[in-house]
Parts: structure tokens; C-alpha cells; sequence
């Protein structure tokens, strides 16, 4: 049997010319989600209808609910545009739900329909009285009854599955994301995903420092954050010569400042040779050492290159319980350390001085070590497989 879905697109409604160019991307989204599935996409500038089998209706809805460009999704049934078949079909959903209060609602829009929206409401109201043991309620009813008279058809739902909202994934182009093993950056990536950008990762790997254990967390966080878009990469930068430089140059409370530097420079130029449009990060203002506003200031001196930092204002509550929600927490927490923490100096400066930081990096030669790293970086490409294939 073949179950109706009804997709309601949200902020895609405030478009208007390039609407379709919208639409479009998402409609591809959602092939790329629903892969393997037996599905049909039926698509207008104002709804999106996607029919399916309904052994698979839940694993579709799950699915859906990860695709940025979605409102929200509602299991329907359609029927002719007379009011006949809409009381008929309206009886028939509501006999066998146990409930003791209603109201219906309704959307008319298509004005050719002989009756007005509280017209069909009240019409509609008044058979289900008529057929059922029922009271109506329209302040805090235990069922509503939800009418959309379109063009074609009648549509006719009780509930809607929330969606991810924002914009589809790869309108806005493609980001370059820092990713590490924390919990703030997989949340940036996916919060950066929902305003349309088509987000990949830059993992900074620093071997034998760092151990293979780290790098599958980053490789499982790159699975999961694929979910919501389809066509995640890991760019893996090999960052042990560049680090061991730093720390045989500098001195200790600048360790983490001048890495960071060196990262945005790295992270910069492999953006210009791929052609990201901007790099993001998770940082959080005052969270740590490198996010005071000092801080920021002195590491983000080395780059006149796009940089959004998606959770720069929010606490670590609020990132930990969108963590939670997207299903990343339990992976950031496991205890392997990346090239950020792996050695962390005791007392790192809080307030840099960019000369200071320009007189430690000229003791080495960081341009050579810094386009090595940009050479030598790998793909991983995600393509929904177990993090355990990947490696």
C-alpha cells in the first residue's frame, strides 16, 4: 500500500524569483536522503508531495527530518475537491481514533472552490458531529482536522512531523569546516548546513601524537553529519611537522595561539584551491584561551578570508543540547585526544600580542611547512558507509 506525504517547505516561501532554483536543490536532497527507498516526488512552487511504501513510511519520515528546506511533513489523504467526499473521507480517518473532542481547520487555496475556508470547516464540523460521539473544542481539542483545498485535490491530515527547516543544502555554495573531535564543531557544521551551505570537513591529524582512535571519532562525526547532507568529506591535513616546529620554537604560553594560526593559514589556502567560498569553526567566545576576543583577534589576523563561527554566542549548555538532538554528543565525548588538546600548555596566554606571535613564527620557515600540509591533504569521502569502511 502506498502511503502520501505532504511537504510544506517553510523559508523557501520567502524566495521569490529563484524559488524554484530552491526547490529544485531540495527535491535532489531528498533523492539523495532517500536513496535505496521506492519513492515518487511530485513538485510546485508551494507544496512537495512525496509518495511511498508504507512498510518504509517511518524510515522516510526519519530520513526527511534530517533534510534542511523542510517546514514540516504530514501523512495525508487526498480526495476530489466536493465537500461530499471530503466529509466521507474525514469520517472514515476519525472512526477508529479514540478521542472525545475536535476542531477542523482549513486552507483554501484554490478560491475556485464554491465554499469559504469557515464555510468547509463548519460543514465539515457539523457531519463529524452528525456520525460520531464527539464534542467540538477550538481551544484545546484532542484531535485537529486539518483541510488543504489545493488546485487539484483536497488534502486531509491530523498531525505534522516537525522538519529541520533552514534552506537546502548547497545553495549558498560550498564551506571548508575545522572539524575536530570536540563537541562544538560538529554542531557548527550542522548549523552552518542549515543556511544552505554545502559543508566539508578539514581534519588536522598530527601522527604518532595523535592516535587512530582519533581520527575514527572525526570519521564517525563525518558519518553522522552526513545525514543531513548527503555528500559530506573529511580532508585530512597531516599537521605533525608543522606542530613539532611550534613546539620546539615557541614559547609555551604562545603554543596554542601560533598552532591556531597556523591552521587558519592552512585552512585558507586549501579553501582558495578547492574553492570553498568560507571557512568555518566552532569556536565559542571566552570558552577557552583561543576564544577570547583577544585571541580571536591575534589568530584571525593571519587571514583576510570569510571565516562564520555558527556558536560563537552561545553557551556550552545550549551546544551541548544541540549536540544531543543532532546525535553527535556521545561521539565528542569519547576520550581521544586531537592535535588541539593532545598538549595543551598549563598556562596559555589569554591576551597574545600579534607582534609577539609574528617574532615566534619567524623562527621558523611556517610558509614552506604550511604549503607541505596543503599538498599533502587527503579526501575521505563519506557516502553514508560505516565510519569502520572508511578507514
Amino acid at each position: 500500500m502506498r502511503q502520501l506525504l505532504l511537504i510544506k517547505y517553510g523559508e523557501l516561501t520567502t524566495k521569490k524569483d529563484n524559488r524554484n532554483t530552491f526547490i529544485n536543490i531540495l527535491c535532489d536532497n531528498i533523492h539523495k536522503s532517500l536513496n535505496g527507498l521506492n519513492f515518487k516526488i511530485i513538485k510546485n512552487r508551494v507544496r512537495m508531495f512525496i509518495e511511498c511504501e508504507e512498510i518504509d513510511l517511518k524510515n522516510v519520515i526519519n530520513k526527511l527530518q534530517k533534510v534542511f528546506g523542510i517546514h514540516c511533513i504530514v501523512v495525508c489523504d487526498k480526495v476530489n475537491n466536493n465537500i461530499s467526499d471530503i466529509n466521507e473521507k474525514v469520517i472514515s480517518i476519525l472512526r477508529n481514533k479514540n478521542f472525545n473532542t475536535f476542531k477542523v481547520e482549513t486552507n483554501r487555496s484554490n478560491k475556485q472552490f464554491a465554499l469559504t475556508s469557515p464555510e468547509i470547516s463548519r460543514q465539515v464540523g457539523a457531519s463529524v458531529l452528525k456520525n460520531l460521539n464527539c464534542k467540538v473544542d477550538v481551544h484545546n481539542p484532542d484531535i485537529i482536522v486539518y483541510l488543504e483545498v489545493r488546485e487539484d485535490n483536497t488534502y486531509i491530515y491530523l498531525n505534522e512531523y516537525k522538519g529541520a527547516g533552514g534552506y537546502p543544502v548547497g545553495v549558498q555554495g560550498k564551506g571548508l569546516l575545522m572539524l575536530s573531535g570536540g563537541i562544538d564543531s560538529p554542531v557548527a557544521g550542522y548549523l552552518a548546513m542549515k543556511r544552505g551551505i554545502s559543508v566539508q570537513g578539514l581534519y588536522f591529524e598530527s601522527p604518532p601524537h595523535t592516535n587512530i582512535q582519533a581520527k575514527e571519532k572525526v570519521l564517525k562525526l563525518g558519518n553522522i553529519l552526513n545525514e543531513y547532507s548527503g555528500n559530506f568529506k573529511i580532508h585530512v591535513a597531516y599537521f605533525t611537522k608543522v606542530q613539532e616546529e611550534i613546539y620546539k620554537n615557541v614559547p609555551d604560553e604562545y603554543v596554542i595561539t601560533i598552532m591556531r594560526r597556523m591552521m587558519y593559514r592552512i585552512a585558507e589556502r586549501y579553501a582558495k584551491k578547492k574553492k570553498f567560498k568560507v571557512i568555518i569553526n566552532g569556536e565559542s567566545v571566552g570558552q577557552v584561551a583561543s576564544q577570547t576576543l583577544s585571541s580571536m583577534q591575534a589568530i584571525n589576523n593571519v587571514t583576510n578570508y570569510p571565516i562564520i563561527r555558527p556558536v560563537c554566542c552561545m553557551d556550552k549548555l545550549e551546544i551541548i543540547e544541540l549536540a544531543k538532538k543532532i546525535g553527535t554528543y556521545e561521539t565528542s565525548i569519547l576520550p581521544y585526544e586531537d592535535c588541539c588538546t593532545v598538549f595543551v600548555p598549563r598556562h596559555p596566554v589569554i591576551n597574545p600580542i600579534i607582534e609577539k606571535c609574528i617574532e615566534y613564527e619567524n623562527r621558523f620557515d611556517y610558509d614552506t611547512l604550511v604549503n607541505e600540509c596543503v599538498d599533502s591533504i587527503e579526501i575521505v569521502k563519506i557516502n553514508n558507509k560505516s565510519y569502520n569502511d572508511l578507514l
